[in-house]
């Protein structure tokens, strides 16, 4: 039987939290030791309290940092050297995503380094324990403007919210295609050179959110699984394995806390 997630009344203050929003995800604790995997989403790793490497699986990249925003679809291998880690996930395309990548200072694709405000990231990591200041810590990794730059479609921006709603059931891809008004070959090339992540892979992290919700709810993986669209809960964490370079059960065993923020 799975260790259940903590609730936020009965958890150790210094236990790992996952927090959750409508296509964003943090994650801060353990460094877990993470195996080659390549994420749907832009990653903003920060090392807590040592740096971190990053290499590409491909070779084109190989760097050592205290930041890293990781590109999506690429397939890495991220080595901390300190205990503690804090993953951000932002959604591809979004203004945040847009900030975020402005904010790096050095490196270049697939893995910019080097956040401008890293030392205040570091800092405010040390009180993720409630929605204020994990939204302040959110809003300055990766402020939320709509009237600032941001480089997606509103038609590809409006078929990302409908996935993020529609996590019960499968929007296909000739679903998103009628809603943009094009074929579907023309939809799926947009969506990927507007994102940089596949309709296909973004589908799949919008189930992983309403997997994480579910099981931060109380489900437990079959259930948690089968409610975000997956056909198994092997199915599941063979994909969650995929992305982030760990089984769901191992990170489960932390006793992790989850928490959707827009609950909070």
């Amino acid at each position: 039987m799975r260790p259940s997630p903590l609730s936020r009344t009965c958890r150790d203050d210094d236990g790992p939290v996952l927090w959750l929003w409508p296509g964003q995800a943090i994650y801060a604790g353990p460094a877990l030791g993470l195996g080659t995997h390549a994420g749907s989403v832009a990653c903003l790793a920060v090392g807590l309290d040592a740096p971190f490497q990053v290499r590409a699986a491909d070779g084109s990249a190989s760097v050592r940092a205290r930041s890293a925003l990781i590109a999506p679809r690429v397939r890495h291998r991220l080595t901390a050297e300190g205990d503690r880690m804090l993953f951000c996930y932002l959604d591809p395309g979004s203004p945040r995503s847009v900030a975020c990548e402005r904010r790096m200072t050095g490196g270049g694709a697939p893995v910019r380094t080097g956040h401008r405000d890293e030392s205040a990231l570091m800092a405010l990591a040390a009180d993720l324990r409630s929605v204020g200041p994990a939204r302040d810590w959110l809003d300055l990794a990766a402020p939320d403007d709509p009237a600032g730059p941001h480089y997606t479609d509103p038609r590809i921006r409006a078929v990302t919210a409908l996935l993020l709603a529609q996590t019960h059931r499968t929007v296909t891809a000739e679903e998103g295609a009628a809603a943009c008004g094009l074929s579907t070959s023309r939809f799926l090339h947009l969506f990927k050179a507007q994102t940089g992540t596949s309709f296909r892979r973004y589908r799949l992290w919008a189930r992983m959110l309403a997997a994480g919700r579910a099981i931060g709810a109380g489900g437990d993986l079959t259930s948690a699984a089968a409610d975000a669209g997956f056909a198994s809960s092997a199915h599941f964490s063979d994909a969650f394995h995929r992305m982030f370079g760990l089984q769901p059960s191992r990170l489960l065993a932390t006793g992790l806390t989850i928490v959707d923020g827009t609950t909070t």
